[in-house]
């Protein structure tokens, strides 16, 4: 009966560890990516307000291409003038319709018109200019939907490498929890033999106590940067992420040398919008010339509808000069001027910001790569310290303050290590980032 329970007992923990593993999806950073790329809503959105700007441009379509409409009428009138004019139209006037009182006081006359009517762009100075303006506008959101998913995949790889911490986390502080409770059985052992005081048995449980509280704290926060990375990828799951790849620091010594692209999509994006701006200003000012289009007509009329008895056509061109319209256009052109002074000047900025910042990211790279190296030999010396006063607390010959002193410390140097990888990591993809 007892061995019927046992194996009750491990079939059951086989089911419940095997229903945990399965709540896990091991996912590595290339697929996180690829998977952003696909779904990921800011990525969207920015596509979408490219589309907007590629639609603005289309419309400007309109300073080439002909207007064409057509539209058909129905009239009915006794108005002396009108009349005429219809029967004039439809061809069907005949002398009696000359007779003074007919033409004073016509019989009601119906007129119905059909009317293909053609407008032709011909020359439109400031059109063309805004044309331009519309395109380097579209040209500038091309690039900022490109800039915005190389900025996407940084938070991605970001998102990635606090997975790849807090899962690291999560192993440090088990172990951590391992050790304590060892410790524990042995302080409980000595207490039994008289060896320790209560005091001392009372500090170790506590110890146990912080880092089982801080393992549950870590686990929180494996399933919170779970969540983010799959917000970041689109995806709505109720399993958690595990990274593929563990986490460790990869030196790139080459990162130093490196230098800004000039061809970075923002910077060239900002480049064309100061393009757009100065299109724009040449648009206002060419708003002082003449415009030449041409227009045309074919109409067809008859007295039913739809009917096509008389028919004729209209063909002209125009050529218009708005001398002046008050101070509106001398105001738009100055208002023109001083936004292109403005892009100038925000262009030189943002150069200036980007050179700032890539000089400072490049300068913190070096900081957490020193950092990583100190941290590193911290670790190993918090490590031989417990090692040490761990065997002489087995033999009695360490206070129990000194060796909860000692795991408190080696286990801070842990964390502080994962830290200091996941800082030089994102650092080193920040200023790769920037280069691009």
């Amino acid at each position: 009966m007892k061995g019927k329970h046992i194996l009750f007992i491990t079939f059951f923990l086989f089911n419940f560890l095997n229903s945990i593993a399965q709540q896990e999806t091991i996912i590595s950073l290339n697929d996180a990516l690829s998977k952003v790329e696909k779904n990921n809503y800011s990525i969207k959105i920015s596509e979408q307000e490219y589309n907007m700007a590629k639609a603005d441009f289309n419309q400007t379509n309109a300073i080439l291409l002909p207007n064409i409409s057509i539209s058909h009428a129905a009239y009915s009138t006794t108005n002396p003038l009108m009349a005429f004019g219809f029967k004039l139209n439809q061809e069907i006037l005949t002398p009696a319709d000359f007779d003074p009182a007919l033409l004073n006081d016509p019989n009601e006359v119906k007129n119905f018109t059909t009317k293909i009517e053609v407008q032709q762009p011909i020359f439109n100075a400031d059109g063309i200019f805004m044309r331009k303006a519309a395109k380097d506008k579209m040209n500038a959101f091309e690039l900022q939907s490109a800039r915005t998913k190389d900025y996407i995949k940084l938070e991605v790889t970001k998102a990635y490498m606090q997975l790849q911490l807090a899962y690291k986390a999560v192993e440090v502080l088990i172990k951590a929890k391992e050790a304590a409770l060892e410790n524990k059985k042995i302080a409980d052992n000595n207490f039994k033999q008289g060896y320790m005081q209560k005091a001392d048995i009372l500090s170790v449980e506590v110890h146990v106590t912080e880092v089982e509280n801080q393992l549950l704290s870590a686990k929180s926060n494996v399933k919170n940067a779970s969540d983010y990375l799959l917000f970041l990828m689109g995806e709505k799951s109720t399993s958690t992420l595990k990274p593929a790849d563990g986490l460790a620091s990869k030196l790139d010594l080459g990162l130093y040398n490196s230098s800004i692209s000039e061809n970075r999509a923002d910077l060239a994006a900002m480049q064309l919008s100061y393009k757009a701006y100065e299109n724009m200003y040449k648009a206002t000012k060419m708003s002082y010339l003449p415009k030449l289009n041409a227009f045309g007509s074919y109409e067809l009329y008859d007295d039913t509808l739809f009917g096509t008895r008389a028919k004729g056509y209209l063909i002209g061109a125009q050529l218009s000069w708005n001398v002046f319209n008050g101070y509106k256009r001398i105001g738009k052109t100055q208002k023109s001027k001083a936004e292109l002074d403005k892009a100038e000047i925000s262009l030189e900025q943002y150069k200036s910001k980007s050179e700032l910042e890539f000089n400072n990211a490049k300068r913190k790279l070096k900081d957490a790569e020193n950092k990583l190296n100190l941290t590193n030999l911290a670790l190993e010396q918090s490590q031989e310290a417990l090692r040490i006063r761990t065997n002489r607390f087995k033999q009695g010959l360490e206070k129990t303050s000194d060796l909860l002193i000692a795991e408190t410390q080696y286990l801070q140097k842990q964390l502080e290590y994962l830290q200091t990888v996941f800082n030089y990591n994102y650092t080193k993809a920040y200023v790769e980032f920037l280069t691009k």
